[in-house]
């Protein structure tokens, strides 16, 4: 019933609101004394932890009335030592938990008292007949006289207390209710912790898009190595074996003949080992398949190392970064100072990052000479891949262009930053700061 939560609530808070007080006061002594101490730290972080424990029983009291517990509004904690304590100096939350516990006081025993009060009145008023016959009656007002010392004027206070009961169970309820909002306004998330909240709710589900695009990526790669790259690399064998065979004067296997679109009647030449026109044309369509196969090979394995390269998610950043150094046509300096493996999304992001530097020094700058260092550590508390690409060309790179604003769009995904310093003349550099930990 919600009368009697509500009531409950409020003669609860008649014991909750001085001890609250007399703890906030104790601990708010404690504290002034250790700030001057080197148990200041020791002394802040117990009297949270005790003060969030008290104050999360508070959010669960004021579920009588509102229902469900209060939604809890730290954030969390992951330092330690000086910089936790500063943390959760830092937190609105541990402050106004510290000020309900003092607000408690006045608001719980003012209210407590008013519904008690109201509550004990109508009560005394319905069972009246029970003990009204008691009162002295002597020196009374003849209309108390006539109210307590007569059955029907004792039934009439039992009827008037019946008749507010409505009244008395309404005003419970509204105090119970003034309380619990008040309650809600100090102890509920406020608007600061629903911004940081929604933030990192908001981080965390960019980051499962970004896995799982990473992901889906990594299918398409291992879709195109294992099915159309084998069968064109198949196809190829088959062609190379039947123009060996055409050529050395072989029998042509009959499937093969027919892919390669050889004719019947230029099968005595075969056998002679002398081809024919019709030969000739055969092994000149069979070496144009071939080439073909081949551009087209290549051409797939292009579009899977710009899909996602394998080697990145065989042997991860360093193997691969060292692999595009090696293909590379000018001298490359690579530095790696990295884990031995990082999150999918961040190793292709940081590869692609090299991959488009490399390529714009061969292609654009006419750079001879490139670094590329690839830095893991730590930055105002939060884990980094710092990459940096530098080439000695001749600069005036468009940070606007599409394959440097696909980087920048693909690095702030992850909550990263990307820069492109070119000035006409050189040199390029590109630097790259990616969270490791979304």
């Amino acid at each position: 019933m919600r009368s009697g939560r509500s009531l409950a609530y409020l003669v609860t808070s008649l014991v909750a609101g001085p001890a609250g007080f007399l703890w906030t006061l104790a601990t708010t002594v404690l504290m002034a004394v250790g700030a001057v101490t080197a148990l200041g730290a020791p002394v802040f972080l117990a009297v949270t932890w005790l003060d969030r424990h008290l104050a999360d029983l508070e959010r669960r009291r004021a579920a009588w009335v509102l229902g469900a517990p209060i939604t809890s509004p730290y954030l969390p904690v992951t330092t330690i030592g000086r910089a936790r304590v500063r943390q959760l100096a830092a937190q609105p939350a541990t402050w106004r938990d510290m000020a309900w516990f003092a607000v408690l006081l006045p608001l719980g025993l003012t209210l407590g008292i008013i519904a008690v009060v109201a509550t004990v009145v109508t009560a005394a008023a319905v069972i009246a007949p029970a003990w009204a016959w008691s009162v002295p009656e002597r020196r009374a007002h003849p209309l108390i006289q006539q109210a307590m010392g007569t059955h029907s004027g004792r039934l009439l206070i039992s009827a008037v207390g019946i008749a507010l009961i409505p009244i008395a169970l309404w005003l419970v309820r509204q105090l119970a209710s003034a309380q619990a909002r008040v309650a809600v306004a100090l102890l509920a998330p406020g608007e600061h912790g629903r911004l940081v909240r929604r933030a990192q709710e908001l981080a965390a589900s960019r980051a499962r898009v970004v896995d799982a695009q990473a992901a889906e990526l990594r299918r398409i790669e291992r879709d195109l190595h294992d099915g159309a790259q084998a069968r064109i690399v198949a196809a190829g064998m088959t062609l190379a074996l039947a123009e060996r065979r055409a050529r050395t004067g072989s029998a042509v296997p009959a499937s093969a003949a027919r892919r390669a679109g050889a004719a019947s009647t230029d099968s005595t030449a075969v056998a002679d080992g002398t081809p024919g026109a019709d030969g000739n044309a055969v092994l000149d369509g069979i070496a144009t398949a071939r080439r073909q196969l081949d551009e087209a090979l290549a051409e797939l394995r292009r579009l899977v190392r710009g899909i996602h390269p394998p080697i990145l998610t065989d042997r991860g950043l360093a193997a691969a970064v060292s692999a595009l150094a090696g293909d590379c046509p000018i001298p490359v300096a690579v530095t790696i100072e990295t884990p031995e493996r990082l999150s999918p999304a961040v190793e292709s992001a940081a590869y692609f990052v090299v991959a488009e530097g490399l390529a714009n020094a061969v292609k654009h700058a006419a750079a001879t000479s490139c670094a590329v260092l690839a830095r893991y550590g730590a930055a105002s508390g939060r884990e980094r891949l710092t990459v940096e690409v530098a080439d000695d060309g001749t600069g005036g790179a468009d940070p606007a262009g599409s394959g440097l604003d696909g980087l920048r769009r693909r690095i702030e995904a992850l909550d990263g930053t990307f820069t492109v310093t070119s000035p006409p003349g050189g040199p390029t550099r590109l630097r790259a700061e990616i969270p490791c930990a979304s």
